[in-house]
């Protein structure tokens, strides 16, 4: 792991590069159904209908963005699920 960023930085304004793994961040597509997804620090953007197809674009995204023996070796999904309720 390599955090990159000014020597004495608040931890909001580090950056940790960590190869092994990349984050997704999962939402409903409240528009056309669906989910949208969208990784953290990487610019990979992918959809799919279900979930079965939204892993299956992510990682056929991961393997083009990534050259061939660089792709990190963990994909982590982070579903967000927003609720609104009247106070």
């Amino acid at each position: 792991m390599r955090v990159l960023g000014p020597g004495n930085a608040p931890p909001s304004q580090v950056i940790v590069d960590n190869m092994n793994e990349i984050i997704f961040l999962v939402e409903e597509d409240e528009v056309d159904g669906g989910l949208n997804a969208r990784a953290l620090g990487e610019a990979i953007f992918t959809f799919g209908k279900d979930k079965v197809e939204l892993l299956k674009n992510i990682r056929e995204a991961v393997d083009v963005h990534f050259d061939e023996g660089t792709a990190p070796k963990i994909i982590r999904l982070h579903y967000v699920h927003e609720e609104v309720y009247e106070s």
